[in-house]
């Protein structure tokens, strides 16, 4: 892969993904702030982040790992090895 990934902008897009689909603005995003339980986030919303994800970024997050993303934070890591490999 010749492109260079700047994963700043990777979490600058993730948040504002993030921030549409849950209807928040994007400084009241915070990357520990777990989804279910601080932001109200409901099985087909996180459906509907995963999906965007993997579209903009066009990487596939095994589902096993779907259960996993609870925070932003855990998406970058997420990301993270997923773009890496």
């Amino acid at each position: 892969m010749a492109e260079t990934i700047n994963f700043e902008e990777v979490k600058t897009e993730v948040r504002k993904i993030v921030a549409e689909i849950i209807e928040t603005s994007e400084e009241e995003l915070k990357d520990d702030a777990e989804f279910v339980e601080d932001l109200g986030v409901d099985s087909m919303m996180a459906l509907e982040i995963v999906a965007v994800i993997e579209k903009k970024f066009k990487i596939t997050i095994p589902e096993e790992e779907i259960p996993n993303i609870g925070s932003l934070q855990k998406i970058y890591d997420i990301l993270k090895k997923r773009m890496a490999s």
